[in-house]
């Protein structure tokens, strides 16, 4: 249960605050597309099942592989696409510490 908690609070709180200290302007706005970078988890539609309790979802899902994390970091470079960037890798970093809290 602690793991649960602490995953969904990772993927919807944490952003909230992250917003709020590094985009206070338009916190709601940034914390709304760190929310929609959520759809980066689409790519469990392909995998068979498509919900596995004890499947690591970094580098097994194309969007979450090793290769599109580097693109999420090229991202980080670039104003325009930031807060995008900063929603997906806190999404791979939530997703990474559900790997190791597996093993």
């Amino acid at each position: 249960m602690l793991q649960t908690l602490l995953h969904y609070s990772l993927h919807f709180l944490f952003p909230g605050l992250l917003a709020w200290i590094f985009f206070r302007r338009q916190w709601q706005l940034a914390w709304a597309i760190m929310l929609a970078t959520m759809l980066v988890d689409l790519d469990h539609l392909l995998a068979t099942p498509i919900f596995a309790e004890d499947r690591c979802s970094i580098n097994f899902h194309p969007l979450h592989s090793y290769a599109a994390i580097g693109v999420y970091l090229v991202l980080l470079f670039f104003k325009r696409t930031r807060i995008i960037a900063v929603g997906l890798l806190l999404h791979m970093l939530t997703d990474g510490i559900d790997c190791i809290w597996m093993r």
